[in-house]
């Protein structure tokens, strides 16, 4: 067994060696299996309570990394054998992985990372009465009547350790490596993992609870901080006004309350939100993040997703061919089984009406689900019943569906960290399905036709829009890596199949 972490609580020694037990035991289960590549290993949703073994290997590493790479794990190998014995974390668990033969050597843009994650979890430890993130500890067991008090008189308790915001481009790891710290955190913390899309609307479900209280955000704010001190959101993005004008508000309430905030995202939190409505009011939020956290970027321009064994058998390109993918969705469900209408409830009370569903499959035409007003509050309703989606007719995006393309990014986004299956048939591959949609700084820089047939042609179709130009990076890249074994197998494991 690794040594643990020193502490003057006795009861905090204890803990960290059953901690470490478990982790041990986990890992005879993982070295019987072929580590997964993969930039986003995640579950869909970790509860505060839920403590995740780690199940697959959660770090991808290319086979053929720069010999520079390679120069910068082994300095860290000598550096975490020589100083740093007697310490837990994300690069010392990165480091045991190594050196145990479980995973190989690590991309030199990780490790940066990495050393942000290790600094912040050993500034958490030592400051884990002051920081009040053992649920369990003696001196919290008050808890419940402060925050009760606190409803009625404002406090401040802002939390002394900044936390983290990793950024970079899609595939890089972010995910993982996020998750790679979460898991390596004692399960008696007070600590949340969750995606920003879930975190929302989570938000505004609490707040319509609130309906009527003069500063409901305040409330909310205390609720989230009497469950979770650490937070843990992936993919950080704003695109909603109806987000970008409470989150400075709520992000003001939650480290006011102590909150810690872990965060990942493909934007620089200077493009946050960039080109939206009212942004002069979502500025300041962007002044309290930088303040409250170490900005940091994974520079990396490897896209680990698009390393894993790719294949083509569920993704059918071509137009009329929706007969065979109902031939593929019937094999799914099973020869004899009849799939039906069906109905799923959603938020709030909402329903969403199912094409056809059966053993957790579903189907629709693309029009149904991408073409009608929903959102990601309705396609995470759809797939906690159902684990894989029957997609039929996803057509080339441009300027005259931007509509549909938004909701499908967002519809990729909750598969995939669903870990749910996809077939479909569509008009073109990944790359092409998104190829008109680009930034504003792409569309300035693409060079102009000799022809100005073709150069008006191109202007009419191409949609020039900020987020989605961003998105469909990791819209193309998630299809990809869901069509892979490595991530058909997950999916597999996830849903008992």
């Amino acid at each position: 067994m690794r040594p643990i972490v020193r502490s003057s609580s006795s009861l905090l020694r204890i803990r960290w060696a059953l901690r470490n037990q478990q982790r041990h035991s986990s890992t005879i289960y993982s070295k019987t299996h072929k580590p997964l590549v993969g930039a986003h290993q995640n579950e869909a949703l970790v509860n505060t309570n839920t403590c995740n073994s780690a199940l697959y290997s959660r770090l991808s590493f290319s086979r053929g990394l720069s010999a520079e790479a390679v120069e910068a794990a082994d300095a860290v190998r000598l550096t975490v054998s020589s100083s740093e014995v007697n310490r837990t974390g994300p690069l010392v668990e990165y480091e045991r992985r190594i050196s145990e033969g479980d995973l190989m050597t690590g991309d030199v843009c990780q490790l940066g990372a990495l050393k942000e994650l290790q600094r912040l979890h050993d500034e958490l430890v030592e400051s884990v009465d002051t920081c009040r993130l053992d649920r369990y500890n003696t001196s919290d067991k008050s808890s419940r009547s402060r925050w009760f008090w606190s409803r009625l008189m404002p406090q401040s308790s802002v939390s002394p350790v900044k936390g983290l915001y990793l950024y970079g481009g899609v595939g890089t790891g972010k995910t993982m490596l996020m998750d790679l710290f979460f898991d390596q955190l004692p399960c008696t913390w007070k600590k949340q993992r969750i995606h920003f899309h879930d975190f929302m609307l989570t938000i505004h479900s609490r707040l319509q609870k609130h309906k009527g209280l003069s500063d409901p955000l305040e409330v909310v704010a205390q609720e989230i901080a009497h469950d979770a001190i650490l937070l843990c959101l992936d993919e950080f993005m704003v695109t909603d006004v109806a987000d970008a004008l409470i989150l400075n508000r709520l992000f003001g309430h939650l480290f006011s309350n102590g909150i810690i905030l872990v965060a990942t995202s493909n934007r620089n939190p200077d493009k946050l939100y960039e080109g939206g409505l009212q942004r002069d009011l979502f500025l300041p939020f962007i002044a309290s993040l930088k303040e409250r956290n170490v900005v940091h970027e994974i520079g990396s321009s490897v896209d680990y997703r698009k390393l894993t064994s790719a294949e083509q058998g569920f993704y059918f390109i071509g137009t009329d061919i929706s007969t065979l993918l109902k031939q593929k969705f019937q094999e799914l469900i099973g020869g004899n089984v009849v799939a039906r209408p069906q109905e799923v409830e959603v938020v709030m009370g909402r329903k969403l009406q199912v094409s056809l569903g059966a053993n957790g499959c579903a189907y629709f035409p693309f029009k149904e689900l991408c073409d009608r007003p929903l959102g990601a509050a309705d396609y995470l309703g759809l797939f906690k019943k159902f684990h894989t989606l029957a997609l039929e007719g996803v057509p080339v995006f441009g300027l005259y569906n931007r509509p549909a393309a938004s909701r499908f990014v967002t519809l990729v986004d909750v598969m995939y960290e669903n870990r749910a299956r996809l077939l479909c048939t569509a008009e073109a591959t990944p790359q092409e399905l998104l190829e008109k949609i680009v930034t504003i700084s792409d569309a300035k820089s693409m060079s102009p036709r000799t022809s100005s047939r073709s150069r008006k042609n191109d202007v009419s179709e191409l949609c020039v829009d900020n987020e989605l130009g961003f998105a469909k990076d990791r819209t193309i890249s998630r299809l990809t890596e869901m069509n892979s074994k490595e991530y058909l197998e997950q999916h597999a494991i996830t849903h008992n199949l």
